[in-house]
């Protein structure tokens, strides 16, 4: 089993910063690839980023190229995602998810473990 605990949302200014965390415990992550997610008021979950846990290819939307940036920690089991100029449309409750498969990285149901998700707002 994997848990998953999301942390560092909260209410910011548009043009501001947020860093979000997501901490893992409870397996071996050299073989997983990490990817948060997102569910807008009144919309689908969208897929944000991903990266596999060990490093190699890094995964945006197109809607957050250039804004967000997803990172991690190894020694600390933690996966981030620095988000930076945000907008008003970036709020939503915001998940980090693992996967065991090397592709469909954006794709939810290729995720095995889902965090409780944390809310971002993002004021106008």
């Amino acid at each position: 089993q994997v848990q998953l605990v999301e942390s560092g949302g909260g209410l910011v200014q548009a043009g501001g910063s947020l860093r979000l965390s997501c901490a893992a415990s409870g397996r071996t992550f050299s073989h997983y690839a990490m990817g948060w997610f997102r569910q807008p008021p009144g919309k689908e979950r969208e897929f944000v980023a991903a990266r596999h846990w060990s490093g190699g290819n890094v995964y945006y939307a197109d809607s957050v190229k250039g804004r967000f940036t997803i990172s991690r920690d190894i020694a600390k089991n933690t996966v981030y995602l620095q988000m930076n100029s945000l907008k008003s449309e970036d709020t939503a409750v915001y998940y980090c998810a693992v996967t065991i498969r090397d592709s469909a990285y954006d794709r939810q149901w290729a995720y095995d473990y889902w965090g409780q998700g944390i809310q971002v707002t993002v004021s106008s």
